[in-house]
């Protein structure tokens, strides 16, 4: 001791701390490199490995330029579930690392195994995060990992990821996810450190596949891989690689609990038009659907999506059909009105008349007028009091006396008779009109009706097979 204090005391003062140093640092890695087990067995092990300890704070390479590849790849364990409204994907992951440290080398011969595992702590780990990592890792923490005889250390860790994604619920419940995982160093550049891919991304999928358990609502499709180049130097950018992650909705329980009975009430409602519009049921029977349509929705209202960026086709089904059955109320309204109080309305239009009776009664097949049995008897008694308007003279021989006065009043009679009937007939045709126009109304808004349902169906069965061929 006093001769390393006087060769110290001897030394200029800047060289002293470079000397102290090389003397600590060198024999630790001389000491790693030429590692020797006194016996084949792990406290041996352990003895030797000590010196490698106290170099947990730097990363392991002997020379400085020396890039450090960090070999990544993972096995998803489980899919948890997604979040619409935060827009999270959450995961569950077995995280795998492998790099190689250049202080630790020995031979597996004489220090009896070619690896152990040691706590983790004792080693330098790489600082890999995951970019849209958007929450505390709740995984149970793996205090251990392997190192083998060439210098080659394994650390696996399991991860529950919260990561974000940008989710699209357009097509909901028939949507397919597509969710990023991006893996690079949080501080070094990548002069220092690189991520590599461990295995192939065919491989990541099929053992994915195999092991995973809670795969409920989700359905993973397929895992691949993708590294950037951005063509700088290597101590101007992080290196990164992303994983991008496929997943699928399954959308039996939706289209069970949800479409399925919308399209039941929508049926039922369109089939409501068979009922008379003269009567109070129908209008009571309608009234009655859109409360129990109103009460569905609240009900399955934890079922649907929080809308993001786009509102989901399905809800807007919904408010379609929510917006036919009202139409189909005040519709009903219109034709009841029509049927009851038309004798009061003024005449139809002109522009009513040839567009809703002529243009689009031909297109609902609009029957001609009926002539009913009163009509017929009316133009009959008509017919004969202008037969008996002919000049007294015309008819034979002037008549005297009580027989001519008779004759007088019946005129009189058959003329307010006449005025009557004519008004008559001149109302009864203003109030046909009308009730055609309720009848084209009532026809055209069924036909819009079962074109809705019939366009609904065929569209949800061939997107529910599209989904399933993907």
């Amino acid at each position: 001791m006093k001769s390393k204090d006087i060769i110290l005391k001897c030394l200029p003062p800047s060289v002293r701390p470079t000397l102290v140093m090389f003397v600590i640092l060198i024999p630790g890695v001389w000491s790693a490199i030429q590692m020797n087990c006194s016996q084949p067995n792990q406290p041996a092990l352990l003895n030797a490995l000590n010196p490698v300890f106290n170099l947990s704070d730097i990363r392991p390479v002997m020379n400085m330029t020396t890039c450090t590849n960090i070999f990544t790849d993972f096995i998803m364990y489980g899919i948890l579930g997604v979040d619409e409204k935060a827009q999270l994907l959450i995961t569950y992951i077995w995280l795998n690392y492998w790099w190689i440290n250049e202080f630790i080398s020995w031979d597996p011969i004489t220090c009896g195994t070619s690896r152990i595992s040691l706590p983790r702590q004792k080693f330098w780990i790489p600082d890999v995060v995951i970019n849209e990592f958007m929450d505390e890792n709740t995984a149970p923490f793996v205090p251990y990992l392997y190192v083998n005889s060439n210098g080659m250390i394994n650390d696996a860790l399991p991860v529950k990821v919260v990561s974000s994604c940008n989710l699209d619920i357009y097509t909901f419940p028939f949507d397919i996810q597509n969710c990023t995982l991006t893996f690079n160093s949080y501080l070094h550049f990548a002069m220092d450190v690189k991520i590599l891919l461990g295995t192939s991304a065919e491989n990541i999928t099929e053992n994915s596949k195999m092991v995973m358990t809670t795969m409920g609502e989700w359905e993973l499709l397929d895992i691949t891989s993708h590294k950037d180049d951005p063509g700088l130097d290597d101590s101007q950018y992080i290196d990164e690689l992303a994983f991008h992650i496929r997943v699928k909705r399954r959308p039996t329980m939706y289209v069970v609990n949800l479409l399925i009975p919308s399209c039941f009430l929508i049926t039922v409602d369109l089939f409501s038009f068979l009922l008379p519009p003269q009567t109070v049921d129908r209008s009571s029977f309608k009234m009655t659907l859109i409360l129990g349509y109103t009460v569905f929705l609240l009900i399955m209202n934890d079922l649907l999506p929080i809308t993001g960026n786009t509102i989901p086709l399905i809800n807007v089904f919904f408010s379609i059909c929510l917006a036919l059955m009202v139409a189909s109320l005040l519709e009903t309204i219109i034709i009841t009105n029509l049927l009851c109080g038309s004798a009061d309305f003024p005449p139809v239009p002109r522009w009513v008349r040839v567009f809703v009776l002529h243009i689009l009664g031909c297109l609902v097949r609009l029957p001609p007028k009926p002539r009913d049995l009163e009509d017929t008897v009316i133009h009959t008694v008509l017919a004969q009091q202008k037969a008996d308007e002919r000049p007294l003279e015309e008819k034979g021989p002037a008549v005297e006396g009580k027989a001519f006065q008779e004759l007088m009043s019946l005129a009189r009679d058959l003329q307010a008779i006449r005025l009557q009937v004519e008004q008559h007939l001149g109302g009864s045709q203003k109030s046909e009109e009308w009730i055609q126009v309720g009848f084209v109304i009532d026809r055209l808004l069924f036909g819009i009706y079962l074109l809705f349902i019939s366009v609904s169906f065929i569209t949800i069965i061939i997107i529910w097979v599209n989904s399933y061929g993907q």
